[in-house]
């Protein structure tokens, strides 16, 4: 299905990052390496590396991968990005700055925490993991992501995976979106920013 999104012309969330990045740039420092899991057609990860981070960003649809490394060239940046299903891909563990998951919300709540576990694993001690994404309230909006309510998020959701991590960021709200064709309007959102124990 992404592959078949991805696959026609233009960008389908356009080229600009996602809102939550310029909310939470202070989080973003040049020198920092990000993993970038679900990356897209590469908005997010251009951004950061125009910050001067050093990103690495995974996704699973090939015209997507390619539209990513076309933006990356057209802003004079070199992330690394690779195509791999999430799920084969061979995480590293205790690598990552920040790892970074937006907007991922492909997967019901059991394939939800397997991923959110890869994504600690793969994150330094000291480090930071940064998710954002919809809560169940966004069917009432319907302005993008998944017809599914298992699939959203709300706060409670991440006390399980990240029980030992200091929590320094779990908001739940809604903002308005405009991100190419495929997201704009009213959303119901949550931020979710935690350090891994040292």
């Amino acid at each position: 299905m992404w592959e078949e999104r991805f696959a026609k012309d233009g960008y389908l969330f356009g080229t600009e990052p996602v809102p939550f990045l310029l909310k939470h740039d202070a989080f973003f420092e040049a020198g920092q390496s990000v993993l970038s899991i679900a990356e897209g057609e590469g908005r997010n990860g251009v951004h950061l590396a125009k910050k001067g981070l050093d990103v690495t960003g995974v996704e699973f649809a090939p015209s997507a991968v390619a539209k990513a490394q076309k933006l990356a060239r057209e802003n004079n940046v070199t992330p690394q990005f690779i195509q791999s299903d999430l799920f084969e891909w061979n995480w590293p563990v205790n690598a990552f700055d920040i790892t970074l998951g937006l907007f991922f919300q492909f997967t019901g709540p059991a394939e939800r925490d397997v991923l959110w576990r890869k994504m600690r694993d793969a994150t330094r001690p000291g480090g930071l993991i940064i998710i954002h994404g919809y809560t169940p309230k966004q069917l009432e909006f319907g302005t993008g992501g998944p017809p599914h309510a298992e699939n959203m998020y709300v706060s409670a959701d991440f006390r399980d995976v990240f029980a030992d991590c200091d929590v320094l960021v779990c908001e739940e709200y809604d903002a308005e979106q405009r991100s190419g064709s495929a997201h704009v309007g009213m959303s119901a959102l949550i931020d979710f920013i935690a350090r891994k124990p040292e």
